[in-house]
């Protein structure tokens, strides 16, 4: 098959990629417009070439996405392309709108002229997977049960509320359009290549400088965690298994107070690099003015996708924070050339 993935240089998409190519036969066409948070692939990284092309473009730009449909004729799209961090889409929610509302809204648009030109054995393949958030669903209480497919969508901040509008996009041109939707809702994801922006990463690299680490709060709001690997595995799996016109809830099974995740993060650092002045990291947190509407917790209910698809994460969330800790200790190179174009850790971070 031939994917199409927007923002397949951003964090998910980067690990989405290299999933693809190598661990199956497809080819990948990526199509980002490379932001702040993206990093351009380098063929010698996905290690696949002759099944990689990187297309420099906007989702929310018609022509260019009608050119790549023309030219790349794939047999499926999956979404990513999205602004994504909290604190971002409350301090200017305009973008946010652009790119998850608007840029969706064109993505459909030119994937249903595509898949109106294909025969009919081509459109029994096509898929559409459209990859959203359990931000969607608002905040539960700390004893509510999780997230399911059914729970009523109550987003809560800019950029919730733009992922949204986004999933009822998606499904309203499966419903009147006919395209093969399928739509994901992820927990919190973590792994290699995220953008020190975001909570894990950077908790990491302040504690590697030096500085104080941000813990919104008082620490005590809860999310559940989804390595990377397995939320592309999840993904793969639904492209291959999903039933058109369905939701599916993908999480990690780990769910961790900030507070406690942010002190697992800096005992690994203890251990696996200790600080030049032998002083625990644990000493660098610093409890800071909570975030406007900071929801107390996410916790998402995968039933459905582990008895339709057949995933389940193989990660734990202290296998997949070893894995992680040693990928940023391993890697200094990448995320020094990020803080190097301006510096992310500057903001508080997402939780």
């Amino acid at each position: 098959m031939t994917i199409l993935i927007t923002g397949g240089c951003g964090f998910i998409g980067t690990n989405l990629v290299r999933y693809f190519l190598e661990r199956t036969a497809h080819r990948v066409v990526n199509v980002d417009k490379l932001t702040y948070a993206g990093s351009e692939p380098a063929p010698k990284l996905v290690n696949a070439a002759d099944r990689y092309r990187w297309v420099r473009a906007d989702i929310a730009d018609g022509g260019a996405l009608a050119a790549i449909f023309a030219q790349e004729k794939p047999d499926a799209v999956i979404h990513l392309a999205a602004e994504s961090h909290v604190d971002r889409s409350i301090d200017g929610p305009g973008a946010f709108i652009q790119t998850n509302i608007v840029g969706t809204g064109e993505l459909l648009q030119q994937a249903r002229a595509y898949f109106e030109t294909l025969a009919a054995e081509e459109r029994e393949r096509f898929r559409f997977v459209h990859v959203s958030t359990d931000e969607v669903y608002g905040s539960l209480g700390a004893q509510e049960a999780a997230f399911t497919e059914s729970s009523p969508y109550a987003p809560r901040s800019p950029y919730a509320a733009s992922k949204a509008a986004s999933d009822h996009l998606a499904r309203a041109w499966h419903a009147t359009y006919g395209l093969p939707v399928i739509v994901t809702n992820c927990s919190n994801n973590y792994g290699p290549y995220q953008f020190p922006e975001k909570l894990i990463p950077l908790t990491l690299l302040k504690a590697l400088r030096g500085e104080p680490i941000p813990v919104y709060g008082t620490g005590e709001n809860v999310r559940d965690w989804l390595y990377v690997g397995d939320h592309a595995a999840a993904l793969c799996a639904v492209l291959e298994r999903g039933r058109v016109g369905e939701t599916y809830n993908l999480g990690g099974g780990a769910e961790c107070r900030n507070i406690d995740l942010v002190r697992q993060l800096c005992a690994l650092l203890d251990e696996l690099c200790p600080a030049a002045d032998g002083q625990p990291y644990g000493r660098l947190v610093t409890l800071v003015e909570d975030r406007p509407g900071h929801d107390l917790r996410y916790a998402m209910d995968s039933a459905k996708a582990a008895a339709e698809l057949g995933w389940r994460p193989q990660e734990s969330l202290e296998s997949g924070l070893g894995k992680t800790v040693r990928w940023y200790l391993d890697n200094r190179p990448w995320w020094e050339a990020l803080l190097a174009r301006g510096d992310p850790l500057t903001r508080r971070g997402r939780g």
